[in-house]
């Protein structure tokens, strides 16, 4: 699945498309060679992946895998990049020397996709970004190198809500290379919002000046939604005036230049009687019952954002006067005293101050730890799931742990509550994903109500995902798809050779 741009909708299509293989009895994975993200998950088979591979593994009803994303980049600054190969960190780089040698990483990758092509059916391929840019086409693997690869079938999918779909469809045909070319397929036209019917002289347009099927024109989806690839979406309330949202339980998230993970607060902004800020400006935080320092893939950055934008003074107010504070892997380690990194594995600021609300030093240090658990609430018992990203060490002098997990079948002690019960922070990024502790965390903050807080979350992902198939299998001509598959299925070649790039 390729798109003519970022963000014209291939994640979720290539998610649609696996979960609607899956239920026509294809045994299916996701795939993208090379993501950017610095939203990831922590596979079973021992490392990160992308969040959209997440949620696309989740939609083929399998495990997600290293081998869904086996080249994730994980932005640290404007410049740089944490490059994680097969779920595992393998170093830091910038743009331009990342570009300059991409075959091993495109061998690594290549491995991965054999892998799959040998375990399932079909295999979905997700590309990135455009799939014609021409300065990259000798250098990227991820789009067109990818579906040659595994000889595949291409869908391009054009976003209409953008403007100018017809440019986007025409132009990225018009600079592709002629064996490029060949291998698109379909065309998919995406976020198509009001009268359908005024669209049909643009389809018999573009089928005539292609030569190609519109496989669909897809309307808007409206009350959907998913994990973000990497930008906060612009559906979420992003530095709002005082005063809104006056009848909810209202809470805070910096909203900092390097924002990792975070998805972990999707789950607590769909319980109705809570809101969700995003926070970019300096501004009185008094309104909201608790502020959040989300996680952060450059905390020695952040810190020194959040001081100069006069965010950092802010956040110390609020606290000052009875606020509760929050934090979350990169924001746990900012409340504490100081974060050390000698060896510049996140950035080249060898020391800096944090908050210096928790008596705690981190140092970050390799390798990153990567690993699910699962554990409960020290105060009461509730259990507890999720997942660590980190190359933080916390040290503490003196506290009260928040949490008890369970690591290789021992018991550790994780996270701060204090003694004050203003600060709540751990090191588990998913921690509000299961209703009971989104409960206990709730009852936290404002403990004189009892909240309806949804299900669970991957009951709700699940849920989302069926409502997204049958949204697209009734939009597209998927009859058409389903014979590509059952083609190449019949004449014994593997079926992911034809299915969608």
């Amino acid at each position: 699945m390729f798109g003519t741009a970022s963000d014209v909708g291939k994640s979720l299509i290539t998610a649609a498309f696996c979960r609607l293989l899956r239920d026509d009895g294809c045994s299916v994975a996701p795939f993208k060679a090379q993501n950017m993200s610095n939203n990831s998950y922590v596979a079973l088979d021992g490392g990160e992946v992308g969040r959209a591979q997440y949620v696309q593994a989740i939609a083929a009803r399998i495990e997600p895998s290293v081998h869904h994303n086996p080249v994730l980049l994980k932005p640290s600054a404007d410049d740089f990049s944490q490059v994680i190969v097969h779920g595992q960190a393998v170093g830091r780089t910038r743009a331009r020397a990342y570009f300059d040698n991409t075959e091993p990483l495109r061998r690594l990758a290549f491995q991965s996709l054999g892998k799959l092509q040998q375990q399932y059916d079909v295999v979905v391929l997700e590309g990135a970004g455009s799939c014609a840019e021409v300065n990259l086409r000798a250098r990227e693997f991820v789009n067109f190198p990818a579906a040659h690869q595994a000889r595949a079938r291409v869908v391009l999918v054009a976003d209409i809500d953008r403007g100018g779909v017809f440019a986007q469809v025409v132009g990225s045909l018009a600079v592709m290379t002629d064996q490029d070319r060949a291998r698109v397929s379909g065309i998919i036209v995406n976020k198509f919002r009001g009268d359908r019917s005024l669209f049909d002289d643009g389809v018999t347009y573009l089928e005539q000046r292609t030569g190609l099927p519109i496989l669909g024109v897809v309307p808007y989806k409206y009350g959907f939604e998913l994990d973000s690839e990497d930008a906060v979406p612009l559906t979420l309330a992003l530095d709002p005036p005082v005063g809104v949202d006056a009848g909810k339980l209202k809470l805070a998230v910096l909203r900092l230049p390097h924002i990792s993970n975070f998805t972990d607060f999707d789950a607590l902004a769909r319980v109705p009687s809570v809101a969700v800020h995003y926070i970019y400006r300096a501004r009185p935080l008094g309104d909201y019952a608790a502020v959040i320092l989300p996680g952060s893939k450059n905390v020695a950055a952040d810190l020194g954002w959040l001081r100069q934008h006069g965010l950092f003074e802010s956040v110390l107010q609020y606290h000052r006067a009875g606020g509760k504070l929050v934090g979350i892997c990169g924001g746990l380690q900012m409340l504490g005293r100081r974060i050390v990194d000698v060896d510049g594995v996140e950035s080249n600021e060898r020391e800096v101050d944090g908050f210096g609300l928790i008596d705690a030093v981190t140092e970050l240090l390799q390798p990153k730890l990567v690993r699910r658990t699962q554990g409960a609430f020290l105060a009461s018992g509730i259990p507890v799931t999720g997942y660590e990203i980190h190359l933080g060490r916390t040290s503490y002098a003196e506290h009260s742990p928040l949490l008890t997990l369970d690591v290789d079948g021992e018991q550790v002690v994780d996270g701060v509550l204090d003694a004050s019960r203003r600060i709540w922070a751990t090191y588990l990024h998913g921690v509000f994903d299961e209703a009971p502790a989104r409960q206990a965390f709730l009852r936290w903050v404002d403990p004189s109500t009892e909240r309806e807080v949804g299900p669970d979350r991957l009951e709700w992902v699940d849920r989302q995902l069926d409502a997204f198939a049958t949204h697209i299998r009734e939009h597209i001509d998927w009859s058409r798809v389903r014979s590509w598959v059952s083609d190449a299925l019949g004449s014994g070649s593997s079926a992911q050779h034809v299915t969608d790039g």
